[in-house]
């Protein structure tokens, strides 16, 4: 990550595949969400190779607005390095990263804002609002996946799988990518010593394009990224220097 002064306040970092029916809305949606906060912020949007018209649509945006930019992969490489990407190409204090889809609604964006005075990263729950946008399978491997984590990991985090965050620029400063890290990020930052809390969010359902995961990608497909954080949360250590000799 950058270790220049940051030059706006938020960073909003979404990854985005086949989303042109979306974009559109998603950014207005941002805009009346964060414009009352009297906050400077960013939009960036990775594309990740789509294969519609998000690319085009991108460029309009940001041919109508300067603080909405975009990143375009080469080629398909997945959700955990679109939003890698954009972290490291977001200029912002505080980094918020939600889905491309509508499902994580902006208006909860000041709440976002006003846990972070609390916390170094706050972690949005779907838990009491899933009914709402998803059905019965989504729900039910969701829930199966998030214990499996939570048991596994040690952790406490509610609602894992949901990508719908905010944070210090720090907390991923000395991270190292990985495929499908998104999922653990929350317990990454709690490695690095930071502070993670949680707030209730509204969970919308999709109403244009299509959902990239199934109950394949909640409940097997992360089982050998969970291990690996298993081995760094017993193998991580951490220092800090109390004293110097110049």
């Amino acid at each position: 990550m950058s270790a220049e002064t940051p030059s706006v306040e938020l960073s909003f970092v979404i990854p985005c595949h086949n989303e042109q029916d979306n974009l559109r809305a998603l950014v207005t949606a941002i805009r009346e969400a964060t414009d009352p906060l009297n906050r400077s912020y960013e939009i960036l949007i990775a594309d990740d190779f789509s294969s519609d018209n998000s690319w085009a649509v991108l460029q309009e945006l940001a041919a109508g607005d300067a603080r909405v930019r975009g990143l375009r992969f080469a080629f398909n490489c997945g959700q955990s390095a679109a939003l890698w990407a954009g972290m490291k190409e977001s200029r912002g204090r505080y980094i918020i990263t939600l889905d491309a889809d509508l499902q994580n609604d902006p208006r909860d964006v000041p709440e976002f804002v006003q846990a972070l005075e609390k916390a170094d990263c706050v972690c949005g729950s779907r838990i009491g609002a899933r009914g709402e946008g998803d059905n019965f399978v989504r729900i039910a491997s969701s829930r199966i996946a998030n214990w499996v984590r939570n048991k596994l990991s040690g952790e406490n985090v509610t609602d894992a799988g949901c990508c719908y965050r905010a944070f210090r620029r720090e907390c991923v400063a000395d991270l190292k990518f990985f495929k499908g890290m998104h999922r653990f990020l929350p317990t990454l930052f709690k490695i690095e010593g930071f502070t993670v809390t949680e707030i209730p969010v509204r969970h919308n359902p999709r109403s244009a394009g299509q959902s990239h995961y199934g109950v394949w990608n909640r409940l097997f497909a992360s089982f050998y990224d969970l291990l690996a954080v298993r081995w760094m949360q017993k193998r991580m250590f951490q220092y800090k220097i109390g004293d110097r000799i110049p």
